[in-house]
This record gives structure tokens, C-alpha cells and sequence, in this order.
């Protein structure tokens, strides 16, 4: 037996009744069925955050119930300074920004995109990454995205949910975040600096349109993307995989480490990870990645494949 599809609108409001000060990293389907529309969950609904564009019809179509919008495309996610995309925006932005989903520090917050594939829930790492910045810990992404709640044949929403406006206060973490100069002086002694983008753009063989030079950071090793999620889909490999495949890589999964990527999107998956999946609390992401860093033509670049 199907089980019934939702419509409406609703007007949603966040509470504290179901808050953690320690929310897991990844919850299932059934989870996310289980307590959608339960006080203090917030359902944060990004799909389609790059090819899409993130606009309103795949939401407005079917959502899981009780579910946000947020378009993370264009929607005050990251911003573009001088000139690079994917930089973090001000804190008192992003405080906005949340505040107005009907976010506030109570509430427990669950990530979702299509999950089509690890780009996918690159947006969802990326806004994860965002909350814990800010020094929210109750979040978690939804393993396998969408396709795998619809999969499930759990029920679904149409129409829009319009959130409750809140007050949501960040709580800085600053260790989560590299900038130029960190990855600089990482580069100098050694830290490890991991490289998230597909080998084609690591290699310089292929160079993305965002960057102005094809290439790498030196001393970068290259864990791509697609070898995170399971067949480059939207369900995260098993920390024992994980391991497997960082040892391939070179990379280790302990000790200070920085990811980065073209825009901090892939990056976000990188850092998500390692600090999350395999418990390196001494990850950190380099937002402004390869967009900011080519950019600075007095910073090296190294071509693996030389033309």
C-alpha cells in the first residue's frame, strides 16, 4: 500500500523539543520520516544547488513534509569577493539568513539535496559546514538525499512552507575555517593539504572556469570528490572504505589537515569527511580554494602534466 502524498502550506516555527547538543553527522530516511515535522526539527530543504540553479520547482513539487527552502545557489550561502566565488559571508548575514528559515539555536537542523551524486551533497556538506562555523552542533545531513527518502516511499509534500521568522545567535569557530595565509604557511611546513576536486583539475589537465590558472597547491594530495559517496551517488561510504581510501590517496585521517577545492563546495565534503566521519578534529576548510588562490599570482601553482 502507498502511503498518501501531503499537501498544503504550513507555518513552521522552531522549538527545543527534540535539540541536541550532539546531533549525529548523518541520520537515514527513516529517521528523517520519523521526525520531520516534530517540534524543534527543521528540515532545510537545498536541492538543486548548482546545475538547477536552486530554484523553487523541484521544492514546490514534493519536499519531505514540513521541509524549508533555502536556495543555496543564490541565497546568501557564500558570496563572491574580488572576484572568487565561494568565500564565507559575514557572520551577521549568515545570522539572517538562518534567523529567517526559522532557525534558531535550538533547533535541530536536517540538511538535504537531491543526492544524485557526491556534487549534490557537496551543498549539503557546505551548509553543514556553515552551522558548525557558526557554532551550532545540532545538525545533521540526510544520507542519500531525496532520492533515497523517495525511495524509501515515504510521504511527501507539495507547496510551500513558510517559515516562522527566529532569532538565530552564531557562536564562533574560527578553527574551522583556512584562510590564504594558513594554507600558506601549511604549505611551508607540511601540514597536509588535501585536494577534492576531480584528478583532471588536480593534475592541471583540465582547469575549471572559476580558476584563472590550471593546477594545484604544492604538496596537495588528491582525494576526488566521487570516491566519497558510494559510486559517485549520495550515500557516504563506510569509514572503514573511507580509510581505505585515504591510505590510496596518501592522505592521512589524522592530525591537522586542510581541504580544499574550486569553491569550498567539494571541499565541504572533503572536510566533512574526515572531521565528522572519521573523527580528525583538526580538519579545516580553505573556503576561497582554488578560485581565491589562483588568483594571487605571487602564490605557486603547480601543473602535475605539464602542456
Amino acid at each position: 500500500m502507498k502511503k498518501p502524498l501531503l499537501f498544503g502550506i504550513a507555518l513552521l516555527a522552531s522549538g527545543a523539543a527534540y535539540a541536541s547538543s550532539s546531533a549525529p553527522p548523518l541520520v537515514d530516511a527513516s529517521w528523517v520520516a520519523t521526525h520531520a515535522c516534530k517540534s524543534g526539527v527543521v528540515l532545510l530543504d537545498i536541492r538543486n544547488p548548482i546545475g538547477g540553479g536552486g530554484d523553487l520547482t523541484a521544492y514546490l513539487r514534493g519536499h519531505i513534509p514540513c521541509a524549508v527552502y533555502s536556495n543555496y545557489a543564490s541565497g546568501g550561502w557564500r558570496i563572491k569577493v574580488d572576484g572568487a566565488p565561494g568565500l564565507v559571508p559575514p557572520v551577521p548575514a549568515l545570522e539572517k539568513l538562518i534567523g529567517g528559515l526559522g532557525i534558531g539555536n535550538d533547533a535541530h537542523v536536517v540538511i538535504y539535496t537531491d543526492g544524485n551524486n557526491a556534487t549534490d551533497m557537496g551543498g549539503a556538506a557546505r551548509v553543514f559546514w556553515t552551522f558548525k562555523y557558526l557554532g551550532d552542533n545540532n545538525v545533521s545531513i540526510l544520507n542519500g538525499g531525496y532520492t533515497a527518502y523517495v525511495a524509501a516511499k515515504h510521504p511527501i509534500q507539495a507547496g510551500f512552507n513558510k517559515p516562522s521568522a527566529t532569532t538565530f545567535v552564531a557562536h564562533l569557530r574560527p578553527e574551522l575555517l583556512a584562510s590564504e595565509q594558513n594554507v600558506q604557511s601549511a604549505m611551508k611546513s607540511g601540514i597536509s593539504l588535501v585536494d577534492n576536486r576531480p584528478s583532471a583539475q588536480y593534475l592541471g589537465i583540465n582547469r575549471n572556469i572559476v580558476d584563472v590558472r590550471s593546477g594545484t597547491i604544492p604538496g596537495a594530495r588528491n582525494l576526488p570528490e566521487n570516491w566519497i559517496t558510494r559510486n559517485d551517488g549520495g550515500m557516504f561510504r563506510s569509514p572503514q572504505k573511507l580509510r581505505a581510501l585515504y591510505k590510496v590517496a596518501k592522505v592521512p585521517t589524522k592530525g591537522r589537515q586542510i581541504t580544499f577545492c574550486n569553491t569550498g563546495h567539494w571541499a565541504a565534503l572533503g572536510w566533512f569527511t574526515s572531521y565528522e566521519l572519521l573523527g580528525n578534529k583538526q580538519a579545516r576548510m580553505y573556503a576561497g580554494s582554488m578560485s581565491q588562490w589562483s588568483r594571487n599570482k605571487s602564490l605557486p601553482v603547480v601543473k602535475k602534466v605539464s602542456d
